[in-house]
């Protein structure tokens, strides 16, 4: 199998361009930091037309989610870099809907994320935590912290993750205020866990933190692996972040 290494803020993916018949436990196998390729995830790239690429993506236990937005990034880049697609703007299509994207210069990828929405109006306490969940196409919970530095993702993260009101499990996303529009972010990724970035928990962490404190369409993002920008508008959130091709290579 033929395969290319991408990351995007450190969030770190296995991308085939070809379709993928993986046993759950032969993705985790290729997953793994010790003895595999070592990554969060595989992804999987399909031509659709001259414009339009089909994407799927599982985590590293080997389970399938619904889409991924660093992992949006990176096939945007993979696919222009690839000539899978004629030009720097292309549609990316998951399995939650369609995401225009574009390839600028330097690595930078502009993508559509989705549109965040509270699927319950209430803050819930999950194990003694309030939470707010957001679907972005895949289900989070945003927590509020004072430092989230200091925050216990290890702990909170995998509790929150596997309780009963996410059926499917849940991303889970610690939060900071910071000054004017920007948020500290750490990400607990369903299947994964601790992770450097995360496009999809960055929006639902924005979209949550407007709902609470007045910040404006454009919020930067901080996270352990680099800063992205979430933006709002009519259409849902928008996200524009780095995306790199770190090596290609081969496996049996």
């Amino acid at each position: 199998m033929d395969f290319v290494k991408a990351e995007g803020l450190g969030n770190d993916f296995i991308v085939v361009t070809e379709p993928l018949a993986l046993s759950p436990e032969r993705i985790a196998e290729l997953c793994g930091r010790k003895t595999g390729i070592g990554a969060d995830g595989i992804l999987e790239i399909t031509a659709v037309d001259a414009a339009t690429v089909a994407m799927r993506y599982w985590n590293a236990d080997g389970g399938e989610a619904e889409m991924c937005g660093n992992g949006l990034r990176c096939v945007a880049l993979i696919a222009v870099e690839h000539d899978i697609v004629n030009g720097p703007a292309l549609t990316i299509r998951s399995a939650v809907g369609d995401h225009p994207a574009t390839v600028l210069p330097g690595g930078i990828v502009r993508a559509f994320v989705g549109v965040p929405h509270a699927f319950r109006t209430e803050e819930l306490i999950v194990a003694g935590h309030a939470v707010r969940p957001v679907g972005v196409g895949n289900p989070h919970a945003v927590l509020f912290v004072d430092d989230v530095d200091e925050a216990d993702v290890g702990g909170i993260g995998p509790t929150v993750e596997q309780d009963a009101i996410f059926p499917d499990g849940s991303n889970v996303e610690f939060v900071e205020f910071d000054e004017g529009n920007r948020i500290k972010v750490r990400v607990w990724e369903r299947g994964v866990g601790e992770t450097q970035a995360s496009g999809t928990g960055s929006a639902a962490a924005a979209f949550a933190a407007r709902a609470v404190q007045e910040l404006g369409d454009a919020v930067t993002v901080a996270l352990p692996g680099g800063e992205l920008l979430i933006e709002f508008d009519d259409a849902g959130a928008w996200m524009t972040g780095p995306a790199a091709i770190v090596y290609r290579g081969t496996v049996d």
